[in-house]
């Protein structure tokens, strides 16, 4: 009764023998297709990507998704199929997680690994370098086109970032060190110039404390304003003590300082590269043509070799340089020994 109910029962025992063959050939079959994709899987996921050098960076941007990322590896020099690399993340759960950012590969890098160090973010960290001598609108600008710098300064005054970064001064210019910072991608703005301001001003105390007695600055922001003019006006570093030696003496002698940096500083954006005499007559706080003694602010960002050679200018008697068209400079303890050096260096009379 039990055999008449059952299907088996009713086929011949051949037909049931070869029925059971079909079966297992399916499932073998079926099988090897299966061990078959998992191998072609486990290949392109762990083979080592083909690169155009042993070391090729690329960068991630904001927002991009797996096939743009793809896309732009390949376009790096990394031979990364983009459906490949699509399939791969949704398989690890990675495509909502690949982080933004610098990256650097080396040659033999896997898919698998590849995927990794986009999850965990691990990213080149970036670095802005600020030079000495520029101002610190120029910084700002510079901080602007930081584009893995997150731009929170953008819209404040300068007064409101100097509040937003713990400084006490009321004028920006000069108080930022330049160097070379590291940060990683999103990285406020805010935080590199807090950095910089507080490496500029522990630059500037360590020089204060360890200064001669005879120097005519009243506090370490005089000396400040004395740096920058300094790095303006050094074309040899070399030259930097010597500089900062004769601007020393003429306001120990109640001189004009009479430096062309701090006029064009007072110009700003109106100077088109041509200081003119209407200039240099043209009285305001950075003109030390017509008034006497340093100007209000710093004039630039002044570098720690310039805020140091303001605290220990060299000794000398020299009042007087002018620039010999090489870089260098020429020396004058007297106002005759310097016009004859400027006739000679600056209008070629021998």
């Amino acid at each position: 009764m039990d055999c008449l109910r059952s299907l088996r029962c009713l086929a011949p025992p051949r037909e049931r023998q070869r029925g059971g063959v079909i079966v297992k050939l399916a499932l073998f079959v079926l099988g090897l297709a299966a061990a078959t994709a998992f191998g072609a899987h486990w290949y392109v996921y762990q083979r080592p990507l083909p690169m155009t050098s042993d070391r090729i960076e690329f960068r991630v941007p904001v927002g991009a998704g797996v096939r743009a990322i793809a896309q732009g590896m390949q376009a790096a020099g990394i031979g990364v199929h983009a459906d490949a690399m699509v399939a791969a993340a949704r398989l690890a759960g990675a495509t909502a997680n690949l982080r933004a950012g610098r990256y650097a590969v080396e040659r033999g890098i896997t898919l698998a690994r590849l995927l990794e160090k986009l999850k965990a973010g691990d990213v080149l960290r970036e670095k802005l370098t600020v030079v000495e001598g520029i101002t610190f609108r120029e910084l700002r600008a510079l901080l602007a086109s930081a584009t893995e710098l997150k731009p929170e300064s953008g819209a404040m005054s300068d007064a409101d970032l100097l509040k937003a970064i713990g400084a006490g001064e009321a004028h920006p210019e000069g108080l930022f060190a330049p160097d070379t910072y590291v940060y990683d991608p999103g990285t406020s703005d805010l935080d590199v110039l807090r950095q910089a301001y507080r490496r500029q001003m522990k630059l500037l105390q360590d020089a204060w404390d360890a200064r001669p007695p005879d120097l005519p600055y009243r506090t370490p922001y005089e000396a400040l304003i004395m740096a920058s003019i300094v790095e303006k006006e050094t074309g040899q570093p070399s030259e930097r003590g010597v500089i900062a030696g004769v601007f020393v003496n003429r306001l120990k002698l109640g001189m004009l300082l009479q430096t062309d940096p701090t006029i064009i500083y007072g110009l700003g954006e109106k100077f088109d590269g041509n200081l003119r005499k209407r200039d240099l007559q043209a009285d305001g706080p950075y003109n030390s043509y017509t008034r006497a003694g340093l100007p209000p602010t710093p004039i630039a960002l002044p570098g720690r070799a310039s805020i140091e050679a303001a605290l220990n200018p060299a000794k000398t008697n020299a009042l007087y340089f002018v620039s010999r068209g090489d870089g260098t400079s020429h020396f004058s303890g007297s106002l005759g020994e310097h016009n004859r050096a400027v006739d000679k260096y600056q209008r070629g009379i021998r």
